[in-house]
C-alpha cells in the first residue's frame, strides 16, 4: 500500500511540474524580455498609489481580504504578488504615516526597477549580454 501511495504521489508531482511549473517558468522570461511584466506591475502600482492618495481605506480593505483567506490561499497570493502584499503589509502596520508611505512607494519603485526592460541584458543561463557563456569569469569554475 505504501509503494502504491508513493507512486501516486510521485506521478502527481510529476504532472504538476510538467503541466504547471515548466510552462510558467518558460513564460516568465518572455514576459520580462518583452516588457509585459513591467507593464502589468506598473499598472498595479499606479492603481495602488492612486488608492493610497484617493482612498487609503481601500488598502486596508485589500489587506483584510487577503488576511481573510485560508492560509494556503494566502501563501499563494503572497508568492504571486509579493511586492503588492509586502506594500499592503507595510501599510497596515501602526508605524507613522510618513514611514508607511515611504515604504509603499519604495517597494513599488524597487519592483518596477527590477522589471524594467533592458536592451542587451543577459538572460539566465546565457552567460553575458553577448550570449557567450564562456565570457563570464566565474572564480573556482574550471572549464
Amino acid at each position: 500500500m505504501t509503494v502504491a501511495t508513493g507512486n501516486l504521489v510521485d506521478r502527481g508531482i510529476d504532472r504538476f511540474v510538467r503541466w504547471v511549473i515548466l510552462p510558467v517558468t518558460g513564460i516568465v522570461p518572455v514576459l520580462i524580455r518583452t516588457g509585459l511584466l513591467f507593464a502589468g506591475f506598473a499598472v498595479g502600482w499606479v492603481v495602488l498609489w492612486a488608492a493610497l492618495v484617493l482612498e487609503p481605506s481601500a488598502l486596508d480593505a485589500a489587506w483584510a481580504a487577503i488576511a481573510g483567506q485560508p492560509l494556503a490561499v494566502q501563501a499563494v497570493l503572497w508568492l504571486l504578488f509579493l511586492p503588492f502584499t509586502a506594500a499592503l503589509w507595510a501599510w497596515q502596520t501602526d508605524w507613522p504615516l510618513a514611514v508607511r508611505v515611504v515604504l509603499v512607494v519604495g517597494i513599488g519603485a524597487w519592483n518596477l526597477l527590477v522589471f524594467l526592460p533592458r536592451r542587451g541584458s543577459a538572460t539566465p543561463g546565457s552567460g553575458d549580454a553577448s550570449g557567450d557563456p564562456a565570457a563570464l569569469d566565474v572564480p573556482g569554475v574550471a572549464e
